[in-house]
């Protein structure tokens, strides 16, 4: 995706890269006992700001979704709330949550992985990005379908094996 730079040169990210980084992430977050869920933040210029995954269950946060957690760290790197002209990835949608959390950080492009629809995922009612922008007004570029089949079979894979354990999907 093509979008300006701070200094108004146009800028191309390679999606595909930085989604395997965040399939990467997702799995270290499952490695921990999180959900698989990775996320990164990278700057016009292709800099990784900030990168992680899940941790509700590793730090008993209930907020630390990989999407809050670089935020947050990117945040606090660049000692500002306002990360325009950043790009968020993450391996799966975002929850209502941290959705709302991107558009306070008026992150300017949000590339997704799987989508809840994609892995049946009910508990959210007719909750997307997309209603979550139409509800808000709001906007932010985003992008779907990146690695898309490995996002969500990543999920799904981890959903099946808790179910194999006799554990909900938490």
């Amino acid at each position: 995706m093509d979008f300006p730079s701070e200094n108004g040169q146009i800028m191309t990210l390679d999606h595909e890269r930085f989604m395997r980084i965040a399939l990467d992430l997702s799995r270290q977050a499952a490695a921990l006992g999180n959900r698989p869920l990775g996320s990164l933040i990278v700057d016009a210029k292709g800099e990784i700001l900030a990168q992680g995954g899940n941790r509700v269950y590793s730090d008993f946060d209930p907020t630390a979704h990989g999407e809050i957690v670089v935020i947050r760290d990117a945040s606090r790197k660049l000692k500002t709330v306002d990360l325009s002209g950043c790009t968020l990835y993450t391996a799966l949608e975002p929850c209502p949550m941290c959705c709302s959390a991107i558009l306070e950080a008026k992150i300017t492009q949000l590339v997704l992985g799987g989508r809840h629809a994609g892995i049946g995922r009910k508990d959210l009612g007719r909750y997307s990005v997309e209603t979550m922008l139409d509800l808000t007004g709001r906007s932010t570029i985003l992008v779907t379908g990146v690695l898309t089949k490995q996002c969500e079979e990543m999920r799904l894979a981890w959903v099946a094996e808790r179910a194999a354990k006799g554990l909900g999907p938490r």
